[in-house]
């Protein structure tokens, strides 16, 4: 907290506009500093962000990239991975030819790895199309925030909260995704701070 506060007010901008992408919320934040505790900046965080207007909504948009997680990314970096998996870019336990005697072969049972792989690749490829289709009717990517939840569930509480917010019409879209920019920032300046 103390580095933050004491920051030139670029250097404390920079760091808030990777957590929000919208240059007047992040100088508001910014101007108000001293804060004395991480609640009292958190707060006035919220209130900056109750208080972006649409094109301030979609400034912060604009600088957001699409990042549904990849099969075979750990998500350690914070940041996600949207190319095509190649098998020569899986881990080496990912490689492995299949089980010839197990895979696949009417009246054999399927290991229960191959199983679990299979249908995390196919909530995966679900998770895709299912942005693709956001982006398509909204024109922005499409926002989560799934700190709240273990990393087990993020998949498919992405997967269940972009199939729902699909039917909402635009303007009943732009309230979420403002109060998922809202979110997604607390958490990452909570992260920067540590």
């Amino acid at each position: 907290m103390s580095r933050f506060n004491s920051a030139s007010h670029e250097a404390a901008t920079a760091l808030l506009l990777r957590c929000c992408g919208c240059a007047g919320w992040a100088a508001r934040i910014a101007a108000f500093r001293p804060y004395p505790d991480a609640e009292s900046l958190l707060a006035a965080l919220d209130e900056a962000s109750y208080d972006m207007t649409p094109e301030d909504v979609d400034e912060a948009l604009a600088s957001e990239w699409p990042q549904p997680p990849s099969p075979w990314d750990d998500g350690a970096d914070g940041h996600t991975d949207v190319r095509p998996v190649r098998a020569a870019d899986r881990p080496e336990h990912d490689r492995r030819e299949p089980d010839r005697d197990s895979h696949d072969h009417p009246g054999r049972r399927v290991r229960e790895p191959d199983r679990d792989r299979r249908g995390i690749l196919a909530a995966h490829t679900a998770l895709r199309a299912a942005h693709a289709a956001y982006e398509h009717r909204f024109g922005h990517v499409f926002l989560v925030c799934l700190d709240e939840w273990d990393e087990g569930e993020r998949l498919g509480q992405a997967l269940a909260d972009v199939r729902d917010r699909l039917g909402n019409d635009p303007e009943e879209e732009r309230p979420i995704v403002a109060e998922e920019l809202r979110r997604l920032a607390r958490g990452r300046l909570l992260r920067a701070l540590r």
